[in-house]
């Protein structure tokens, strides 16, 4: 890997000024729609801190938007299809607004194949935007807005650029990215190619942005990576994660800490330990699995056998008893046989996830796993899919059947979506945990004793204040 470039958005800030300047007495509206992981969420904040800066307002309505992006997902072919279907819907609507700019940004066109369909099929897209150029945005815009001419601009480089305004939303959690693409090439995964290898930004800026967050009134922040165990040693650092959360746990106002996404091979003691030890970590730990069977783990490139993740299990928790877990599950990878498949359910009857992300595999073009001949038909995984939920469900259900009667401290959300009587929540674990209450606790970190359970959802009641 070349020498990582480090810029400040002082060119973006510039373009972005002469933007608004050129709108000025407009009165114009953007949405970005996001498809994907947390990072793309975190992305489009950039993005639509970006617009903001620009002079747009912000909506949820296609038909009332001037510019529309669709940050996209490369990881799974739904995400895809459901972008190309929405790409060719814009096209009536960019009829009936030849002023409106749409642009398509993130993993899809970071693909050079997936860049030349949208230029090709989509010529009502003005802007195609891969991962590695977000810093440009306002420049690119700029051109399209005074030129009226299609731009594309996927190239790839390693930046890290501070300083893009980002619109967290204004609520009591938000995301921070601590890193940037994935060196770990396992064979069924598109993100080091469109992601790039790995790129931890300093501490100082990492820090300082919390900070900022803290002294806005967030409350939660979770620290973002596709491989958060590995921040720093881009930098020569053995223990950067490690070090790194220490240096959070100690900001004031922010009162829980998470993190996403662990990789088994990368997760060290230390880490563990200071999870076990700080102040504001929550005691919860997603840890991706992917699979239970150790010949299909290594045809994955996972880099870990089963013996190596139980026994980080079993030290996580000896350090923090009864911890909260969570993992992810790919079905149906090409060479999984029966048997494999059952190894995993043995995993998760072992270890007893809170809960799982279970995923059918998704063949993607460029990677080593597309090439692998597939020894079992869609039916037989979409029936294995369907088993390992059963097991799963069941278990979740009990663990939070357990829960009742304790008293859980939870960061109040808004209301429910499913009843606006609601207070929805979060505890530690992350879980939803729904009570009557009114607006004036959203934002507030409460007590509140587990009376009823289901499979997904807690609900209790308001526990009352310590003497």
């Amino acid at each position: 890997m070349g020498n990582i470039i480090r810029e400040n958005f002082d060119a973006g800030k510039s373009a972005a000024e002469r933007v608004k300047n050129a709108l000025s007495g407009k009165k114009l509206f953007a949405m970005v729609e996001t498809y994907g992981c947390q990072q793309n969420v975190n992305d489009s904040q950039k993005y639509e801190g970006m617009l903001l800066e620009m002079g747009y307002e912000l909506t949820d309505e296609r038909e009332k938007a001037d510019f529309i992006m669709f940050n996209t997902c490369a990881v799974r072919e739904n995400a895809e299809n459901r972008v190309f279907g929405n790409l060719g819907a814009l096209k009536h609507l960019k009829e009936k607004k030849p002023d409106m700019v749409i642009a398509v940004a993130g993993c899809m066109p970071q693909q050079k194949e997936v860049a030349a369909r949208i230029r090709a099929k989509y010529r009502h897209v003005d802007i195609i935007i891969g991962t590695h150029a977000m810093e440009k945005f306002p420049e690119l815009l700029e051109n399209v807005l005074e030129q009226r001419a299609r731009i594309v601009d996927i190239e790839e480089h390693d930046t890290v650029c501070e300083g893009i305004p980002t619109n967290y939303g204004g609520g009591a959690k938000a995301f921070v990215s601590i890193m940037y693409g994935c060196n770990n090439f396992c064979t069924y995964c598109i993100v080091p190619y469109v992601r790039g290898r790995e790129r931890s930004r300093q501490a100082e800026d990492i820090l300082c942005e919390i900070k900022a967050l803290a002294h806005s009134g967030v409350k939660e922040i979770t620290l973002l990576g596709q491989n958060v165990n590995s921040y720093g040693k881009d930098m020569g650092q053995k223990e950067g994660f490690a070090e790194l959360l220490k240096k959070v746990d100690e900001i004031d106002g922010i009162e829980r800490i998470r993190f996403m996404s662990s990789h088994p091979k990368d997760i060290s003691d230390e880490v563990l330990k200071v999870m076990a030890q700080s102040r504001h970590i929550c005691r919860a730990l997603h840890l991706p699995l992917q699979s239970g069977s150790d010949r299909v783990l290594k045809e994955m490139n996972r880099v870990y056998d089963t013996e190596k993740y139980l026994s980080i299990v079993e030290r996580a928790r000896e350090l923090m008893p009864n911890l909260p877990l969570t993992t992810d599950i790919i079905v149906g990878f090409p060479t999984e046989t029966e048997d494999d498949f059952e190894k995993t359910l043995e995993i998760l009857k072992k270890v007893r996830y809170d809960s799982i992300f279970s995923f059918i595999y998704s063949k993607r073009a460029g990677t080593p796993a597309a090439k692998m001949t597939p020894c079992a038909t869609e039916d037989e995984i979409k029936a294995r899919f369907d088993k390992m939920l059963e097991v799963q469900n069941e278990i979740s259900a009990e663990i939070n059947a357990s829960q009742v009667g304790e008293e859980q401290l939870v960061l109040v959300e808004g209301r429910s979506k499913n009843d606006p009587e609601m207070l929805s929540s979060r505890n530690e674990a992350n879980k939803i945990v729904n009570f009557a209450g009114g607006d004036e606790l959203i934002g507030k970190i409460v007590k509140v004793k587990i009376t009823r359970a289901q499979t997904w959802v807690l609900f209790g009641e308001l526990a009352e204040e310590d003497e």
